[in-house]
């Protein structure tokens, strides 16, 4: 019955053993519980896959990821990437379908996966900024792994992430440019409205200077994003404060310059301190009025 549906096109053939009882192009939801009946009892969708269910990627990735008992042993599925884990049961989340880690399980995957502290970063910074998760699960699911990988790293972007740090531009910037040069601490993510009624964020503020940061991430810009940087930075301007915005050149390769320009701007409004130097050849004090 099954190879007469099979070759009158009546069911099609997703994984060995596994079919559509349809016609037409399989979806996506077709192919994630695919993959799961594929992997058999115990299987969970996991890592990047988990990912985008959670909404914490905002597009299908590829392959699907799937996580099974540490103790079954399965061959190649054509499409899939298959994870075995001790914790497959513990860290499935209730009641989904289909089945899938929890959030917190999913951000220590892909930090666990990840090969860069950026990235790393980023799975964190996303994942609180978007009200997914909060510390006090993220600690407990790093305390029930004996061997984690950025274990203190994940500690400090956890805080900084609950602190306000929304990218890993945001954190890079609080950690390598402000409080690496000893720079005031600057409030995160401060709303403000506009005079004609258009409400927004500013990434950092130096309330007490009228000093104003914003961090572009973009790698590329369209002119519509040029013309509403300018209007923010304009906004700010009207209201008295002195507006710089940096992006990833300033901030991840030229924190040291970074730091200067921002300590200049700061003194010239009132700050009375002075930025410390990183390094023996940190140029944070060069040219720096006495």
């Amino acid at each position: 019955m099954i190879k007469f549906r099979v070759r009158s096109n009546r069911w099609q053939q997703l994984h060995p053993g596994v079919y559509a009882t349809f016609t037409g192009i399989p979806g996506r939801g077709a192919w994630l519980w695919a993959a799961l009946l594929a992997a058999g009892p115990g299987g969970v969708l996991s890592y990047q896959t988990a990912a985008e269910l959670h909404g914490l990627s905002d597009k299908p990735t590829s392959p699907i990821h799937v996580t099974i008992p540490a103790q079954r042993h399965l061959v190649a599925i054509s499409g899939v990437c298959l994870h075995r884990s001790g914790r497959a049961v513990e860290a499935v989340e209730q009641r989904s379908q289909p089945p899938r880690t929890r959030v917190e399980e999913t951000v220590l995957d892909l930090t666990q996966a990840a090969t860069t502290f950026d990235d790393v970063c980023g799975w964190v910074t996303r994942a609180i900024a978007r009200d997914l998760i909060d510390e006090t699960r993220l600690y407990a699911a790093m305390k029930a792994r004996q061997r984690l990988r950025w274990r203190a790293d994940l500690q400090e972007l956890i805080v900084a992430a609950t602190g306000g740090d929304h990218s890993v531009l945001e954190f890079r910037y609080h950690r390598d440019v402000e409080r690496a040069h000893g720079l005031p601490e600057s409030a995160r993510q401060v709303a403000f409205t506009t005079r004609d009624g258009r409400r927004g964020r500013r990434d950092r503020v130096y309330e007490p200077f009228g000093v104003v940061i914003e961090l572009d991430g973009r790698l590329a810009h369209q002119p519509e994003d040029r013309w509403r940087d300018k209007a923010r930075d304009n906004a700010a301007a009207a209201d008295g404060k002195h507006s710089l915005r940096y992006g990833w050149p300033q901030v991840k390769w030229q924190p040291c310059e970074t730091a200067a320009e921002v300590a200049r701007v700061l003194r010239r409004r009132g700050w009375t301190g002075r930025p410390r130097p990183c390094s023996p050849g940190c140029p944070v004090q060069r040219d720096l009025p006495g």
